[in-house]
């Protein structure tokens, strides 16, 4: 296990591979270390690939439903109104700034990433940027906000992908094993606002 996670996340970090990349080598290193460990044969293949494709179509689902949502939340003028609704609260930049981020935890409950960042970023992002805040900064922290509705339920892409792959065990446990990794992602947002120089460090010394 221990290999397998040095080549995923090694590959990632030393600038090998991208995620998606890197995933392909985690297959690559498994067939490697089950055939190493004479464990492979085309019974455990076939399994793997079943439960492949029931898991990625458990999660097709899921984005599809959630494409729906974004229509639906569209045509409605759900985006229209958000957009009023920052224009006109009136708020200062930290407080706009911490009505931002809580409006991404609840919208991350029940939309999928994807959707959000289209639905939510031309509105957002402009409205930030325009009070005076780093872009990069906060491309950071929306990323992190990102995230974190990947683990947050009911719509969490990564605890469905966690679910499907486990050997039994309810979605609720999934759920409580999550919260502890949402609790430190939200101690990580709250330091990038009171150390910008976490983000931004890298950066800077760069430009």
């Amino acid at each position: 296990m221990l290999i397998l996670f040095g080549v995923v996340v090694g590959s990632i970090y030393a600038g090998w591979a991208t995620p998606t990349e890197a995933a392909s080598l985690g297959v690559i290193g498994a067939l490697l270390i089950a055939a190493f460990m004479r464990k492979l044969s085309l019974s455990i293949i076939v399994e793997a690939l079943d439960g492949t494709m029931r898991t990625t179509g458990m999660i097709m689902l899921i984005i599809i439903a959630s494409y729906f949502l974004n229509f639906v939340l569209a045509s409605t003028g759900v985006t229209r109104e958000l957009t009023g609704f920052l224009e006109s609260a009136g708020l200062g930049p930290y407080a706009t700034l911490m009505l931002v981020i809580a409006l991404y935890i609840v919208l991350g409950f029940f939309i999928e990433t994807l959707s959000l960042m289209v639905i939510t970023i031309p509105i957002v992002a402009p409205i930030i940027i325009g009070m005076g805040f780093d872009p990069v900064w906060f491309g950071i922290l929306l990323i992190l906000l990102i995230e974190m509705a990947l683990i947050t339920p009911p719509v969490g892409l990564n605890l469905y992908v966690v679910q499907g792959v486990r050997q039994g065990g309810s979605f609720n446990d999934v759920m409580l094993g999550a919260m502890p990794y949402v609790g430190f992602m939200f101690v990580m947002a709250i330091l990038l606002i009171l150390f910008p120089a976490l983000a931004m460090y890298l950066p800077n010394l760069l430009g």
